[in-house]
């Protein structure tokens, strides 16, 4: 597989995913919880994210295909969707969001908002659809969307593990300019989603 799609197919997933807004939401959702409960919280909501996101890959373009959606379509669909997410990172909404996420005492986040739609939301779905369209398909493009799917989700742990800390370290203004940072950084790549799918789709 070409070294410079696994770079720019990397960095797609880990802007839709975001693994470092996603770290203070988890704080959030857990406080008050014990160490090991929220140890418990995090692989819990990132298995479940795998199985969703793998779920997607293999079957998401089957399940196109028999509603009659071309992937040039998606493609259309799926730019849009995340250029839409940009925007909410470019100008704060989504944080602003997920920070009105709260939850009662001895409540399990990990599979509601955590898993979805938190982590395998529409964004990352519609991504590794796309994704493994791009790779032409078969066993080999699941298993290389699939192995960039898990090293992001590794990452989304590791910082889930080191919550607290890392929240101390970067501040809310830090976080704020990663956030927007990497809003820009998906903005470009959906708009490119967006030409593929009309270079594929004939028009042009």
């Amino acid at each position: 597989m070409d070294s410079a799609f696994l770079i720019t197919a990397f960095v797609t997933l880990f802007v839709v995913m975001d693994p470092i807004g996603l770290t203070p939401v988890f704080i959030a959702l857990t406080q008050g919880m014990g160490a090991s409960y929220r140890r418990q919280m995090a692989v819990r909501a990132c298995l479940i994210a795998l199985a969703l996101l793998a779920l997607f890959t293999v079957f998401g373009e089957s399940l196109l295909g028999f509603i009659g959606i071309s992937m040039p379509a998606f493609r259309i669909a799926g730019g849009i969707l995340l250029l839409l997410t940009a925007l909410d990172m470019l100008f704060e909404r989504r944080s602003q969001r997920r920070e009105g996420q709260s939850i009662e005492p001895h409540h399990d986040p990990s599979v509601f908002p955590l898993a979805t739609p938190l982590i395998a939301g529409p964004g990352a779905i519609a991504t590794v659809i796309l994704l493994k369209g791009q790779t032409g398909g078969g066993w080999a493009g699941i298993g290389t969307v699939m192995g960039l799917v898990v090293a992001v989700l590794l990452l989304t742990f590791a910082l889930f593990l080191v919550a607290t800390p890392l929240e101390r370290l970067l501040g809310r203004t830090g976080t704020n300019v990663i956030t927007r940072l990497l809003g820009m950084l998906l903005a470009a790549l959906s708009v490119q989603f967006v030409i593929d799918g009309l270079k594929g789709s004939g028009l042009f």
